[in-house]
């Protein structure tokens, strides 16, 4: 057991070496751990900023998911779409203040640091925590959008932020047996606890797809889904100090990772979409329906539009005809005084 922990330690100091994490600069000693290769700073009214093209991605991303929020939102009927929504949200909170912990805004030997660290954990184990969860609404074991859908995300939700939140701001302040030098618990909750999380979705998706749905397309969106998240971890943990040697320190895996978390986050959204069908009668979309109106009685034309209408006897056009006889003017024109057509009317 002994072994087995002090692997975990020495795997995630590792880790820390490779990529430079939110958390690790709060582990492994009082000085944390300080990555092998990182990419340029750039100075900005006298401040200085680290990771600039990860904190762009960044932003790119909170733009992006403010775009699919809006759409989810415009899906009124849709299913799952409150639940849905909820991941969304927390994907964007993670983003903002990812922002300012990358990028140095608020630095490292802040003392607000590792509590904003410590949100920032919890932040990431609840959404996944709320991604598995939404996993399982196609299932219809709790009516989507009811109170009990919801709450029992919320609470879920809420449960893992709490404990992440708990674990990670112990293991930087050392207390409740907690200790930076041997990060156990928050390597379950920041390594582990996503991949398994990913894993069960993408296999309750396959699922849902194969005995629920006819369509077969929505399968390329979770393999896209599911490669650009493999991408991401393999960059991060395997490649990023090669990366960054090769690019001389102008980007490093980070950036890559960032990039392709975006783009899996953008595969959940499509998938999503397209599994998903409103009811027309009563979705509240952001356009108003126009309806073209076929009846030229009520198009409210020009008379070009009534050529064959305008053209008979009553509009002063030629004398109607019958197929294989005569009109009623030809029948009535040789009848003699008071016989003209149309008839006048008789008495008996």
């Amino acid at each position: 057991m002994g072994v087995q922990l002090a692997s975990i330690d020495g795997a995630f100091s590792s880790v820390c070496q490779t990529a430079a994490l939110v958390v690790c600069p709060l582990l492994g000693s009082a000085q944390g751990v300080e990555p092998s290769c990182y990419s340029r700073n750039v100075e900005i009214a006298g401040t200085l900023i680290f990771q600039p093209a990860t904190c762009f991605v960044h932003i790119v991303a909170i733009i992006m998911t403010a775009i699919m929020i809006f759409h989810i939102r415009s899906k009124y009927t849709a299913v799952g779409r409150k639940e849905i929504l909820m991941f969304f949200y927390l994907y964007a909170i993670i983003e903002l203040l990812a922002i300012f912990l990358d990028s140095g805004i608020i630095p490292t030997s802040n003392v607000s640091y590792p509590w904003f660290a410590a949100v920032y954990t919890g932040l990431v184990a609840g959404a996944y925590c709320c991604l598995l969860v939404n996993g399982f609404v196609g299932f219809q074991f709790a009516e989507d959008g009811t109170p009990l859908s919801l709450w029992l995300l919320r609470l879920s939700t809420l449960a893992v932020f709490g404990v992440s939140f708990f674990i990670a701001i112990a293991t930087f302040k050392e207390f409740a047996g907690f200790s930076f030098t041997k990060p156990v618990a928050l390597f379950i909750i920041y390594i582990i606890w996503p991949l398994v999380c990913a894993i069960i979705y993408i296999v309750s998706q396959l699922i849902l797809v194969f005995r629920t749905l006819e369509d077969r397309w929505p399968i390329g969106d979770i393999i896209f889904g599911a490669a650009f998240f493999t991408i991401a971890q393999v960059i991060l943990f395997a490649f990023s100090v090669t990366i960054c040697d090769a690019i001389k320190h102008y980007i490093d895996g980070l950036f890559f990772f960032t990039l392709c978390m975006l783009l899996s986050v953008m595969m959940v959204y499509k998938y999503w979409d397209s599994i998903t069908r409103e009811d027309l009668e009563f979705s509240v979309g952001s356009k108003a329906t126009v309806w073209e109106v076929k009846d030229p009685l009520l198009a409210g034309g020009s008379d070009a539009d009534y050529i064959e209408d305008t053209a008979s006897n009553y509009y002063g056009g030629a004398p109607a005809s019958l197929v294989g006889g005569v009109s009623g003017k030809q029948l009535y024109s040789n009848a003699g005084p008071g016989r003209g057509y149309p008839p006048p009317m008789e008495r008996y």
